[in-house]
Parts: C-alpha cells; sequence; structure tokens
C-alpha cells in the first residue's frame, strides 16, 4: 500500500523520468498515476515507458495508474524560423505564406479564416499578443499588443474566435489506437468544447477494442471558453476532470482560473467524478530543488479544495529534480490533510438517484460516528469505492479487488488504497485477507475498528453494510 496521504500525484513521465530506478524513486516517493503526453515522443518510446512503469507498479506492490494525453487540435507557429515583433508594429497573419514581409504562420487552416476584427491572438501561454485590426480575403491584418521573438512550433491561443473543429485529430486518431492496445488505464483529451466530444470518444474506444466494459476511463482537459459554458454536461459525460489551468488561463481572464478551478473541483464531487488540479504547480522546480512558497501555497489550496490529484508536468518529465518534484509535492499534501483546514464533514452530499448513496452516506457516517481507523470493502468495477471516497472520509478506504483494469484506475480516486486480489473468490474472504494484509505492512493493528462494506458478489447484486469490526 502507499503513502499515507489521500490526495494523488499525476507525474508526467519524460526524458527526465524514463530510466527505470528513477521511475522507482518517483513512484517512492509517491506517484500514483504516471502520464505520458502524446504531443512528444515516438510510439516506440511510449511503449517501452508503459512495459517499464508496469514492471515498477508490479515491483512495489502498489497500482500505478497510466494516462495517455492525446494532443487534441493543439494550434501552433507554422513558420520555420524565428522572427522578432515589436508592439504596435502591424503584420499579416495567415495559415500559408502570403507575403515577403513579416508575417505569422498558423498551422492549421481553418484558423486565420475565423478570425474576426477585435479578435486577440495569443503566442507561447499568452507572453505575446495580438488583435486583428482587417480581414484580407486569405489573411488578417493584426497589431502587436506584446512583443517578443515568434519561435517555431509554439502555442496558439484565439480565445475570442468560434472554431469549428473537433477535439480529436487525426493523430490522436493513430495515437488512441495504439493507447489501447497498450491497455493504459486513462485517455485524456485536450481542447473538449462539449459533451458530444466526450460521447463520441467512448463510442470510438468501445469500437476499437470490441468491448462494452473493461474500458480506459476518459479524463476530459478543460481550458476552452466553450467547456466552461458547457461545463456540467461536460462532467456528467466523462470519467474524471482535469482542470488544465495552462490553456484555460489564456482562454478566460486569469485572475478567474483560481475561482474556476474551486467550482470545477466542487461540480466534479457533486457528480462522483475525480478530478486533477494540473500546471505549473511545482514549476520552479524544473530548475530548483526547492518551490517557491507561492507554489507551496497553491498544492495546498488545491489539497483544501479537495482535488482527488494534483499533477506535475515539466517539473517531473524533463526537469532536474523529478523525484524531488514528487517528494515535495507529496510532503506538501500530507502537512496540509492533518491540518483543520482539511475537514469538509456535512459539505458533501451524494445527488438523490444515485445507487446505494444511502449505504454508502450510512457507513460514512457510521466510521465517523465509531471512531473507526479505516473503511474497508470489495468491489469489482470501483464505483463502491469511487462512492465512498465522494465524501472525503476522515478515514483510509481499503479496497480489494480481482479485477486489474479496476485496480491500476482506483489510483486516481481520494483516500483509496487498493490491493489486487488476485487467487479471486468471495469477497467475504477476501477482506479478511485484505485485513491482515494492512496489520502486516502496519496499516492496522489489534483492536481497531473497521466499517467493513460487501461489494457486488457473483451470487449476490446487492451492496451490503456489514457494520463495524473490530481487528482481532
Amino acid at each position: 500500500m502507499d503513502s499515507r496521504k489521500k490526495t494523488k500525484i499525476v507525474a508526467t513521465i519524460g526524458l527526465a523520468s524514463e530510466d527505470k530506478e528513477i521511475l522507482r524513486k518517483i513512484v517512492d516517493a509517491g506517484m500514483n498515476v504516471a502520464r505520458l503526453n502524446f504531443s512528444h515522443g515516438t510510439h516506440e518510446w511510449h511503449g517501452n515507458a508503459i512495459k517499464k512503469i508496469r514492471e515498477v507498479s508490479k515491483e512495489a506492490g502498489r497500482p500505478i495508474g497510466i494516462l495517455a494525453d492525446l494532443q487534441g487540435p493543439r494550434i501552433r507557429v507554422g513558420n520555420t524560423e524565428p522572427f522578432e515583433i515589436e508592439k504596435g508594429e502591424i503584420i499579416s497573419v495567415s495559415d500559408i505564406k502570403t507575403t515577403d514581409e513579416k508575417e505569422l504562420i498558423i498551422d492549421s487552416d481553418r484558423v486565420a479564416s475565423a478570425l474576426q476584427v477585435g479578435e486577440r491572438i495569443m503566442v507561447e501561454d499568452g507572453v505575446m499578443r495580438l488583435k486583428v485590426v482587417e480581414k484580407l480575403e486569405n489573411s488578417v491584418k493584426a497589431e502587436v499588443l506584446n512583443g517578443g521573438t515568434i519561435k517555431p512550433r509554439k502555442g496558439i491561443n484565439v480565445p475570442d474566435t468560434r472554431l469549428h473543429f473537433g477535439a480529436v485529430t487525426e493523430k490522436d486518431r493513430k495515437d488512441l489506437e495504439f493507447v489501447l492496445g497498450q491497455e493504459v488505464d486513462f485517455v485524456a483529451m485536450s481542447f473538449v468544447s462539449n459533451a458530444k466530444e466526450v460521447l463520441e470518444m467512448r463510442e470510438n474506444i468501445k469500437r476499437i477494442l470490441g468491448r462494452e466494459d473493461s474500458l480506459p476511463q476518459i479524463v476530459v482537459k478543460i481550458e476552452r471558453k466553450e467547456a466552461i459554458d458547457n461545463i456540467n454536461e461536460i462532467i456528467e459525460a466523462t470519467d474524471v476532470v482535469m482542470v488544465a489551468r495552462g490553456d484555460l488561463g489564456i482562454e478566460v481572464e486569469g485572475c478567474r482560473v483560481a475561482v474556476l478551478q474551486k467550482e470545477i473541483i466542487k461540480k466534479s464531487i457533486q457528480y462522483l467524478k475525480p478530478v486533477i488540479v494540473a500546471t505549473q504547480m511545482l514549476d520552479s522546480m524544473i530548475n530548483n530543488p526547492i518551490p517557491t512558497r507561492a507554489e507551496v501555497s497553491d498544492v495546498t489550496n488545491a489539497v483544501i479544495d479537495h482535488t482527488d490529484a494534483v499533477m506535475l508536468s515539466g517539473e517531473s518529465a524533463g526537469g532536474k529534480y523529478p523525484v524531488e518534484s514528487v517528494a515535495t509535492m507529496a510532503d506538501i499534501i500530507q502537512h496540509t490533510e492533518i491540518s483543520p483546514f482539511d475537514d469538509v464533514y456535512g459539505i458533501l452530499k451524494v445527488k438523490k438517484g444515485v445507487a446505494y448513496g444511502t449505504i454508502i452516506e450510512g457507513a460514512y457516517e457510521l466510521a465517523r460516528s465509531s471512531k473507526a481507523k479505516a473503511i474497508v470493502m470489495g468491489s469489482a468495477s470501483g464505483a463502491t469505492a469511487r462512492l465512498m471516497s465522494h465524501f472525503r472520509p476522515e478515514q483510509q478506504i481499503f479496497v480489494v479487488t480481482h479485477n486489474e483494469k479496476t485496480y491500476n484506475q482506483l489510483s486516481m480516486a481520494w483516500g483509496v488504497r487498493t490491493q489486487l486480489f488476485e487467487i479471486g473468490g468471495v469477497f467475504r474472504e477476501d477482506i479478511d485477507w485484505l485485513i491482515d494484509r494492512a496489520k502486516s505492512l502496519g496499516e492496522l493493528s489489534s483492536g481497531d475498528k473497521v466499517v467493513v462494506i460487501m461489494g457486488r458478489m457473483p451470487d449476490d447484486e446487492k451492496i451490503r453494510l456489514l457494520g463495524v469490526k473490530e481487528i482481532e
């Protein structure tokens, strides 16, 4: 079982962390989910990384979920050479080269034609900003508001422009087929606008795999204005939500991001969906061995908001201190979770109509009133465990499952610590095994009280609250 922290850590694996020994150290430091960014790397590289992550997970005896993050319709600079732009300058913007004069080329044939007078163009996370002042037949003229050096392949955002292309590109389709063949646990979609795109992705996954169950969970990255407008339907359609603050902070006013983060976390919990807070959480640790005070506060506040997981990107993928970044994040989480600011009793309630919500809420209240040390359950699909996780109990949630996909996917759920009982059998026997396993690892001791919940069994479809058990 992993460390005592309840908030999970998603760490991006890259050139700085692909070595198997570094992976072992990152897992020991507290990583729960390994993210692979398909904006970079070949299928061969990603395949090797997946193999090593699975091997390290097995060695550690801990579930490490694998999240494949698809690039999506990322808009980038199409120029092949860098060039300078200065404030007040008027330059041409097009999807193909139309002039010998200074020109920003966008590597999409649908963006320049959609731009309208008055709309903004953001380059490299908004470091450089332009405003459209004239619309021509095949291009626009734009005034430079903030100058700098335009570099090839840097990202472009057009937050005021309504674009009419889906969230899945041809590259994504090829990457999706590859990752499904690798049996990853999560697939992340970038630049989603509405629930329809999520539902289409789910159908594509079923079609490619040729099955209806044991599917990877879909992670929707909230990073566009349209996603904020359609947030309720998107959260309802997806399996996991990611607050992708980088592009979101460009698409909407930066001053709104912190409040939106809190709103999205709250909605995700209400809809019983795990939620991740991502982007620049410990960004300075790409180059420095310790974080800034502001970064520590950022992670702390996400934990207090009761996100399921916090995420590292460049810090663990390409930084100088990948292991230290994960260890620092785990340390911040643990110190925050033992504080009184982490208590949310009475705030979270199950929505009406949720299957077995009353039973799980009763188990939560029983654990609280009996001062139980842990909540112990068997769960085949993970649904019971995720429902209990929704309440954010003070107790650890120990889960035993026979399903390897469930074992890995619960790595994302707040407070859930899962063991895979490979022998299989009756959950009642498995729970005795789980309690013995927890005792052997020093997690539970004789005399401790635990609340026991029985998940669905082959001969009994009901979920049962079996009550309080004192460990012998």
